[in-house]
């Protein structure tokens, strides 16, 4: 399934053979009192009743004759610890113990069997003691109501940095909220009164507190009754009755999100409605889905889970959503499963309630997980899946779990190979690069996020099946602090970002494009501006080729970074130099040595992922290094590479994205092997195809002058840029090859040519065949190399004259003639 719970502590795992052991060594010492007789064969009163900040459970038990007795599970070294014995038939509605565990608060209601009465403080209905219970026994009453109490120690956020005394939160049936400050049995109240409004308040260890900031929800919130999250479970009250009102919870992660998970009571048995407001974000969505045709009836409300990135959203037996709380722009990059299947029915069906550090307790059961997205579910489930909008969701959830990125990545380049062609509402090549590269270095900055792409989908239009979905702009939290630390200022850039950041800063290389075709154009030219310059960016292109080959794990098979390829250099280091630009201008506080490392870095991961994808599928197909050769046949392993190749190209061309040195080489070289020659020239012709000066060599090398390569051969030639035709036609001894370069020298030659005053007669013994117009031709040519000026200008063209001229002029037409 899709969410792997994985069991952290279990009750009657973990407590009940420690009870037992007990009461086997009472029994045996026939020892009395301080709580030995609570010990008796039917545990069926065991039940969690907290779970602490620094993970200790506090559980509870009655016996026979109605004494109740707490314990504590230390999560640490995992041992039981008595905590105290109440000899009174009581019911416990709450506990919590400080973190010295010496003091015990505890919130309790008399007993409901005729004829008892509350021995301690009769006609109130609910008690709340605090018991000293080391070293003394003491007991305290601090609150006497006719309303529950839910009582909580606050801990200290290091455990290295006790608090000088102990914090004590009593929270009222009746909305209202005491604190105790506690030395021995000193005691101080400070009251905070709740409104409509969610309000954030931070406890401190001055004995002070700050409202942190106010946010409107808009949502009804009358007759709701009362609940409270992670304050204990109220077996008092009846769970089926609970599940009709509203759920509410407040969610924040390391990264500075903070959501609030709403779902109003059930008002229909065909739908189900519930809202997230992305505060961080500044919007709220609402997600209405079918409960389908399932026979079965809601028993309970929806169950909010907090996964970090995520936020787990699931009604048993009948959905299971997955929303990415980090990027929710975009309705894709979440996960909805609706209906009865096996991610729905492997969950549990009691209520659960999420805790910090992804924990999750089962009530009911008295057991602590720990949740985790489940990699190999989430695997099996994208080979699966048919449908777009779970491909791309379930693809980053899989790169969000950050566990053993290099075995997830090779799993996903497989898929990728496999569905090359699946997708249609998005480039699956491109969403990998983006999607992983985003992944392999986010964690390095809380800003990252907001500083790279996440994703090359932009836009989503296409419905996802089973969800209806609505989206609302809302007010932002009004900050009522101005000194930030740790979480609060990773929240306070996210809601600045949110005001100010108008388009948003995602890195794109539009600035690289320009820059890139202006470098080309000034290389084809001959005029290039300064050689510091290009040479600066040459030498990051080095650094980024050495941090790739650094990641490789094993040698590469695809013959790659085996010629320099300046012009897929030059894009490698102009993405260096204006990502590491983007990153100094919006990173604040961070080295200039480390941003310049992050840039190199996500380069080099960029084409690591695009060689990563052409080595699987190199080594799926067996391929070796002589499909650089053109004197050979083509085979269907080939043609696929050919066609992973092809998508690649695509892929990287419209998000201008560098290629390996040796890319466009093996490309085009495969391309002649596996296209009809009308097909390649309209492939070159288009683009999609690039003649390099590699190939194009080693292909006059390879393939004799017979009349099928002589006609590949002369089309390739006459679609070559000069600088590199010129090089090519002087490796082809044929007149094709001669009248090339004939044209090539007479065209330079006449290319500033002005007619003089020429005598009409031609001294025809100097010429071998009588054929007056190329007669008077290379007379003419013959006199302007005989021109000083000429003679400097053409230096160095292999003796290029106007005799060889006439000579290629003269086997070109024999050939054309066939004699």
């Amino acid at each position: 399934m899709a969410l792997r719970l994985v069991s952290d502590f279990d009750l009657r795992k973990d407590v009940l053979p420690w009870l037992r052991a007990q009461r086997a060594a009472s029994a045996g010492a026939g020892a009395r009192g301080g709580g030995a007789g609570i010990f008796e064969n039917n545990y069926e009163s065991l039940r969690v009743l907290n779970v602490e900040r620094n993970g200790n459970i506090i559980y509870t038990y009655k016996d026979n004759k109605g004494n109740v007795f707490f314990g504590l599970y230390d999560c640490q070294i995992r041992q039981n610890e008595h905590l105290y014995t109440f000899e009174k038939d009581l019911q416990v509605v709450s506990g919590s113990v400080n973190s010295e565990r010496t003091l015990l608060a505890a919130s309790l209601v008399q007993s409901t069997k005729e004829g008892r009465q509350n021995e301690l403080q009769p006609g109130s209905k609910c008690l709340t003691l605090l018991v000293e219970i080391h070293p003394v026994n003491n007991v305290k009453v601090l609150k006497a109501v006719d309303s529950y109490i839910w009582v909580q120690f606050l801990y200290p956020h290091v455990d290295s940095h006790p608090l000088p005394e102990n914090h004590l939160l009593l929270i009222s049936e009746e909305k209202y909220i005491e604190q105790f400050h506690i030395q021995v049995l000193q005691e101080d109240g400070n009251k905070v009164k709740s409104r409509s409004i969610l309000k954030c308040i931070q406890f401190c260890a001055n004995e002070n507190f700050n409202l942190m900031f106010e946010a409107p929800l808009d949502i009804s919130l009358s007759d709701s009754g009362f609940k409270l999250v992670n304050f204990g479970c109220d077996n008092l009250q009846d769970q089926e009755k609970l599940s009709k009102y509203l759920t509410l919870c407040v969610f924040t992660n390391h990264t500075g999100s903070l959501c609030v998970c709403y779902s109003p009571k059930f008002d229909s048995w065909e739908q189900i409605t519930y809202s997230v407001f992305y505060f961080h974000k500044g919007h709220s969505k609402t997600f209405t889905a079918p409960l389908g045709s399932t026979n079965s009836r809601v028993t309970q409300g929806i169950t909010f889970l907090n996964l970090d990135y995520y936020v787990a959203v699931y009604l048993p037996g009948h959905f299971f959503h997955l929303l990415n709380i980090q990027h929710p722009d975009l309705i894709c990059h979440s996960l909805f499963s609706t209906g009865n299947n096996e991610v729905i029915d492997m969950l549990p069906h009691s209520p659960l309630q999420s805790l910090s550090g992804s924990l999750v307790l089962d009530w009911c059961s008295g057991k602590l997980y720990r949740a985790f997205l489940n990699q190999s579910y989430l695997l099996e489930f994208l080979w699966n899946t048919r449908l777009d909008c779970e491909k791309i969701a379930v693809l980053h959830c899989v790169l969000s779990c950050g566990r053993d990125p290099q075995f997830l990545e090779t799993k996903i380049i497989q898929w990728v190979s496999e569905n090359i062609s699946a997708c249609h509402s998005f480039d699956l090549i491109q969403e990998f690069i983006i999607a992983s590269s985003y992944w392999s270095t986010y964690p390095e900055t809380s800003n990252w996020d907001k500083l790279l792409p996440y994703s090359s989908v932009l836009t989503w239009t296409t419905e996802i099946p089973g969800i209806t979905l609505v989206t609302e702009e809302i007010a932002l939290p009004l900050m009522k602090v101005h000194s930030f630390q740790g979480y609060w200022e990773k929240l306070n850039f996210h809601l600045e970002y949110v005001k100010y950041s108008k388009p948003p800063l995602h890195y794109n290389n539009s600035v690289v494009r320009r820059e890139w075709h202006s470098l080309i154009s000034e290389e084809k030219t001959g005029k290039r501006r300064s050689k510091v310059y290009v040479r600066n960016i040459l030498d990051t292109a080095i650094k980024v080729i050495s941090n790739l080959e650094a990641r490789s794990l094993e040698p590469r098979l695809t013959p790659l970074f085996q010629e320099e390829d300046n012009p897929q250099r030059l894009l490698m280091g102009l993405m260096v130099s204006e990502l590491k630009d983007h990153l100094l201008r919006h990173l604040q506080g961070v080295e200039k040595k480390k941003i310049e490392q992050m840039a190199l870095d996500y380069v080099s991961k960029l084409l690591d992922l695009i060689c990563q994808v052409l080595e699987t599928s190199w080594r799926k197909h067996n391929l070796h290094p002589w499909v650089l050769h053109f004197d050979r046949q083509a085979s269907v392993a080939e043609c696929a590479v050919f066609h992973i190749m092809t998508r690649i190209l695509e892929a990287t061309n419209s998000l201008f994205l560098p290629l390996p040195p040796g890319f466009h080489t093996l490309h085009i070289s495969l391309g002649v092997h596996c296209l009809p020659l009308h097909n390649l020239l309209h492939y070159i012709d288009s683009g999609v195809l690039l003649l390099t000066e590699t190939a194009v060599t080693r292909l006059m090398e390879d393939l004799d002058n017979t009349e099928k390569n002589e006609k590949l051969k002369f089309s390739i030639i006459v679609r070559l840029p000069p600088l590199i035709g010129q090089k090519i036609c002087r490796l082809w001894d044929h007149p094709m090859s001669s009248n090339i370069i004939s044209r090539n020298h007479v065209k330079r030659l006449l290319q500033n040519y002005k007619k003089q005053p020429q005598s009409s007669r031609i001294d025809k013994s100097s010429f071998s065949i009588e054929f007056l117009p190329l007669n008077y031709f290379i007379e003419t040519l013959t006199d302007l190399e005989s021109s000083s000026q000429a003679l400097y200008a053409f230096e160095g063209h292999d003796n290029v004259d106007a005799t060889f001229v006439e000579e290629a002029a003269l086997k070109h037409t024999m050939m054309l003639l066939g004699l």
